[in-house]
């Protein structure tokens, strides 16, 4: 874990106000599939970027877009 993460119980990356962090936009989608799993975004390339997943699913969070893979 980076320096700047604050971790919580749940063992998430938290920012200074303790809010959970959100996941960075330039993110991959087969970084993604490295800890969702190999069947996140199915049919989705692996170089696409989170931002542009959210895009293609009308602004969803990246929680709802796991709940649905």
């Amino acid at each position: 874990m980076s320096k700047d993460c604050h971790v919580g119980l749940d063992h998430r990356c938290r920012d200074a106000n303790g809010e959970i962090r959100e996941k960075r936009g330039d993110t991959l989608v087969k970084t993604l599939r490295k800890t969702y799993g190999p069947d996140f975004a199915k049919g989705v390339r692996g170089d696409t970027r989170l931002d542009t997943l959210r895009e293609r699913a009308g602004g969803e969070s990246l929680s709802k877009i796991v709940k649905g893979s």
